[in-house]
């Protein structure tokens, strides 16, 4: 049998190099760490994050999943919290009641972005947020229309086929809001725009403190 001409050969093999070369590109994008510090902005916005995390009442802190679970066991779909990932790479971890109960799913933070994880092909579907409270308040309006999203449809199919959620915060026994704080979230869903408002300069800047809706 006569052999392959060379040119051939070198082809195939060229071609064959650049798709696995192409594919372990993916791989180690989408195994790469989800964070690129930047120590001097990120310790700010970090910290800024966890005094709107200990205002919103529905952050639990360093809770484990079997702790989350148990919070969530038995209440109604879409109730949720936000806790501290136990896995090195992320820093916390949303924590929902589904239809097939409980589940977890990691926040990623990147240079002041919050998003969902997902894997590497839907990544780039995923909305981003600079506020964490910001993510929660998406995906809890999202959850009240009809239609599902592309985004939605990337999420599910991360966690194999449940729709996220969120319908209602659980709070924390030992940090549920003050009646200040529900006041605010009520004057934040009804105007986007505070300055507007006929308040004391006090009043103005509490509520910019927190001006989220959930």
């Amino acid at each position: 049998m006569p052999e392959p001409h060379s040119g051939m050969v070198a082809s195939h093999t060229s071609a064959q190099y650049e798709r696995d070369e192409s594919q372990v590109q993916q791989i180690q994008q989408s195994q790469a760490a989800p964070y690129s510090w930047a120590p001097a902005e990120d310790l700010h916005f970090v910290t800024t994050t966890f005094q709107h995390l200990h205002t919103s009442g529905w952050y639990w802190g360093a809770v484990t999943a079997s702790e989350a679970r148990d919070a969530l066991i038995g209440l109604s779909e879409g109730t949720f919290l936000v806790r501290d990932s136990s896995h090195p790479l992320y820093l916390f971890t949303l924590s929902v009641q589904t239809w097939r109960g409980p589940t977890n799913i990691r926040i990623e933070y990147n240079s002041g972005r919050f998003r969902l994880d997902s894997s590497f092909p839907a990544r780039s579907c995923l909305l981003s947020f600079s506020a964490l409270p910001s993510l929660v308040q998406h995906y809890t309006s999202t959850s009240q229309g009809e239609e599902r999203t592309a985004e939605e449809r990337h999420v599910m199919s991360k966690y194999n086929g449940i729709l996220l959620k969120l319908r209602k915060p659980l709070h924390r026994p030992k940090a549920f809001p003050t009646l200040q704080h529900l006041t605010r979230l009520t004057i934040n869903r009804h105007t986007g725009c505070h300055t507007q408002l006929p308040l004391p300069r006090l009043l103005l800047l509490y509520l910019q403190e927190y001006p989220f809706q959930v």
